[in-house]
């Protein structure tokens, strides 16, 4: 207590080692999904799934340790999803890169990541983002996480026509219940105002999925598989390259915006932020920085900060002890597989999705209603952000209403940061203010302009 005390000022949070373990434990149980999503993924660039747990175990570990010792706040690092699925089915997959050259890309990636704090830009940029902007944020991975949570529980599937759908329920009717039962739980103790409100929803989901049969639990303890077969087997043949700097700068880009809107929006949740700033902040981002750096030494994909992290802070967690506890939860599944994949391993289903037109198709997805619960509550809660935006600005709120919108429609955060900040931009250039914004957001706003422009025309 004296330690975690003086380490991380609890009192002074308004919080308890109570809360934080438990808002550890909630975190790190939202987020498990990643330790059987990455092998597989990663499993199809050709790399060893085994050593591709190891690995990403020890540097979602040394990350997210990083993050609550030293820049003490209650956010979560992992391999990102999306970058993963870059790293695996474009990079390795369509463009033909070698699994060793594309860690090299990553491990690239993050030391030009470690190189921009030199110069403070990165904490800049935080502070540099309007209050309506970081508001908007906050409700836009709300409803990025929500959309997530209704997909995990399958209560809605892809469709050709209408993006997503409910369609037929009668094939994933297991997992809505289970889904179902965590949020009915999970949301009647938010309604309480009850710090252990995520935890007790994952735990009534885990208990319906066992009852359903859904998920077993089939033993507890297990031998971590060993690193070798990836562990310093980057390799750097062709990175200076235009194409191989391309995809660094790709890769550098994703993680710069997605580590912004997680830190500001779960930042926002946990009310950390002051004046607009984030105390701390050249802290948090050296932690995403130095796990990726540490994933491609390892043999994962890009590490990143974590939307799940929220899960935490909805538990109660308000400093970096929940972090520490999330840290030792991923040492720890190296040793527990059978249970941290009792509870986040997926579910497979079959439904019929509408392909094209009239077209049906039966595909097999990948559910993980265990957790989905955490998400959706989660994602309801941040969505009230939206709320702090000044809509009768429209200098605020039309870039807001892009960045709320992006993020979920375009399906990553980066990409509806960059809507937002182009917009913003543009409007009040347009509108004779243009001091609304200081000049390297415009210059910024510039560059994310061509980026999209060259896109349209398919150069990237």
């Amino acid at each position: 207590m004296g330690w975690a005390e003086r380490t991380f000022g609890l009192a002074e949070a308004g919080t308890t080692v109570g809360r934080e373990v438990g808002g550890g434990v909630a975190t790190f149980l939202a987020m498990s999904y990643i330790l059987f999503v990455q092998p597989a993924f990663l499993g199809a660039a050709g790399m060893d799934p085994g050593a591709v747990l190891t690995a990403t175990c020890l540097a979602s570990a040394a990350a997210t340790l990083v993050m609550g010792l030293w820049a003490r706040y209650p956010i979560a690092l992992a391999p990102g999803m999306g970058l993963n699925a870059f790293f695996a089915f474009t990079v390795c997959g369509a463009m033909g890169v070698p699994w060793q050259e594309a860690l090299a890309l990553v491990f690239t990636s993050g030391v030009l990541f470690l190189l921009l704090g030199l110069f403070g830009l990165r904490e800049r940029i935080v502070a540099w983002v309007p209050d309506s902007l970081k508001h908007a944020i906050a409700a836009g991975i709300g409803l990025f996480i929500l959309l997530i949570g209704l997909k995990e529980a399958g209560f809605l599937v892809p469709d050709a026509n209408t993006l997503l759908t409910v369609g037929d329920l009668s094939g994933r009717w297991a997992s809505v219940v289970c889904a179902g039962a965590g949020l009915l739980v999970g949301g009647a103790l938010t309604v309480r105002r009850r710090p252990e409100a995520i935890l007790a929803g994952i735990g009534a989901s885990f208990m319906v999925a066992l009852m359903l049969g859904i998920t077993s639990l089939d033993g507890v303890v297990s031998r971590p598989p060993s690193l070798a077969p990836t562990a310093f087997a980057l390799s750097f043949d062709g990175l200076f390259t235009p194409s191989r700097l391309g995809l660094v700068l790709l890769f550098l880009y994703s993680d710069l915006f997605d580590t912004v809107g997680t830190l500001v929006g779960v930042s926002a949740r946990a009310g950390l932020l002051r004046d607009g700033r984030l105390p701390r902040g050249g802290r948090a981002f050296f932690a995403d920085a130095f796990g990726t750096v540490t994933g491609g030494l390892l043999g994962t994909s890009t590490v990143t900060s974590y939307i799940e992290s929220t899960a935490g802070v909805q538990a109660g967690a308000r400093t970096g002890l929940a972090s520490v506890v999330t840290g030792v939860l991923f040492l720890a599944a190296l040793f527990f597989q059978p249970l941290v994949q009792a509870v986040g391993a997926g579910v497979p289903v079959d439904t019929v999705i509408v392909t094209t037109g009239p077209a049906f198709a039966t595909h097999t997805l990948i559910l993980h209603p265990i957790t989905a619960s955490a998400l959706l509550i989660v994602g309801a809660v941040m969505a009230g952000s939206v709320a702090r935006i000044d809509w009768d600005e429209p200098l605020d709120a039309l870039p807001a209403v892009a960045v709320v919108a992006g993020i979920p429609l375009c399906f990553s955060i980066a990409d509806g940061i960059s809507l937002g900040l182009i917009s913003a931009s543009a409007l009040s250039l347009l509108a004779g203010q243009p001091r609304r914004l200081v000049w390297p957001l415009h210059a910024l706003a510039g560059m994310l302009a061509l980026r999209w422009a060259a896109a349209l025309l398919g150069w990237t």
